[in-house]
């Protein structure tokens, strides 16, 4: 059988492992002891019920390949070969990129280990839960996700958002959908100071429960218990650092069918991926299958997949109740459409059952 290594274990390099499984050998290269839903991982920030629900176990992902916990380290000894942190060389005939991208916690677990994550969350969980105030930089969809989630949970605490963009989401997507979210915030009591950033940031570390004042350049002074960085995006790409197809922002070049520029049988998908498109889970699910699409052509013999970036849209709940979703050519629902979509599952269930299809859920 071909093999493939696919390398990162999130979102897109998941659906490819298990789409390629019945026609190649598929080594699947992931650090993490277990799967992290980190689109659910804000609720589980405030819910100690979702913190073992959001981390599901690799083992039952596939019927044939297997799991290398390990991390890529260099790819480029000819197009089949990739090292492994532990030194282990592995010759593939098809090597798909899936490493994805690092992000300020709680967004994405800053630790590999189940139990050391799990203890990071319970930590930060009861920081937030003492705390009366909220400080929190960045009025991107993590911010604003993070700021339903606490006031879901806590309807009382203060929470401010700081930001140098001119609105919510930089001003991304159309007015009345930034309108609506901006309703939703104001009713739940948010602070939002725009167009201005901190002079310092605070004293204590992001997530820790200690209480300070910071000021903003344009006057304002904020008082809160605990802080968290909303932004900072980095594609995880430092092992393609010599190569040509990368960029000065990390990402990859790609062709239409996402193979990386120069390279016939290598593959990107995902946060690494050079594309006008945003950096989604449903976006890495859709270029997954037409990676895995391409290579089963190149396996069994037909015609490539050219990928087609989807329309802008977005849907950002504000807790289990709020929010708001656009789509272009459908528009701007509000929250109760929102929380149908979204708010109350955050696609757990999806997830769980490609993963851990006999988990109790």
């Amino acid at each position: 059988m071909a093999r493939v290594v696919v390398a990162g274990g999130g979102y897109g390099g998941i659906a490819v492992a298990k789409a390629l499984d019945d026609v190649a050998e598929v080594l699947l290269v992931e650090p993490r002891e277990e799967f992290v839903h980190h689109n659910a991982a804000l609720r589980a920030l405030v819910d100690p019920e979702w913190t073992d629900r959001i981390f599901l176990p690799y083992g039952n992902l596939l019927r044939h390949g297997r799991i290398l916990r390990d991390h890529v380290v260099r790819v480029g000894d000819g197009d089949g070969a990739v090292t492994l942190s532990s030194g282990r060389r592995v010759v593939a005939d098809y090597v798909v990129l899936a490493t994805g991208s690092a992000y300020p916690f709680p967004a994405k677990m800053d630790v590999f280990g189940t139990v050391a994550a799990k203890a990071r969350l319970r930590a930060a969980r009861e920081a937030v839960a003492e705390a009366r105030s909220m400080l929190l930089l960045g009025a991107g969809p993590v911010g604003l996700e993070l700021t339903g989630e606490i006031k879901d949970r806590w309807p009382d605490k203060a929470v401010t958002i700081v930001d140098p963009a001119v609105d919510v989401l930089g001003g991304r997507y159309p007015e009345e959908f930034r309108a609506e979210l901006r309703r939703q915030l104001d009713t739940l009591g948010v602070t939002l100071l725009l167009e201005t950033s901190l002079t310092e940031e605070p004293v204590s570390e992001a997530g820790q429960a200690k209480s300070f004042t910071v000021t903003t350049r344009s006057g304002h002074q904020v008082s809160a218990d605990v802080w968290f960085r909303c932004f900072g995006v980095a594609p995880a790409s430092g092992y393609l650092s010599g190569s040509p197809a990368r960029t000065a922002a990390g990402t990859l070049r790609v062709t239409p069918h996402l193979r990386v520029d120069g390279h016939d049988r290598v593959f990107a998908l995902g946060d690494l991926v050079d594309l006008p498109e945003a950096k989604m889970a449903r976006a890495a699910g859709m270029q997954a299958d037409v990676v895995a699409a391409n290579i089963r052509a190149l396996i069994e013999g037909g015609e490539l997949t050219a990928y087609r970036p989807a329309s802008p849209g977005i849907s950002l709940p504000l807790g289990a109740r709020g929010g708001a979703t656009y789509q272009e050519g459908i528009g701007v629902l509000g929250a109760e459409r929102t929380a149908e979509l979204k708010g109350g599952d955050l696609r757990t269930t999806a997830y769980t059952e490609l993963l851990d299809p006999t988990r109790d859920r």
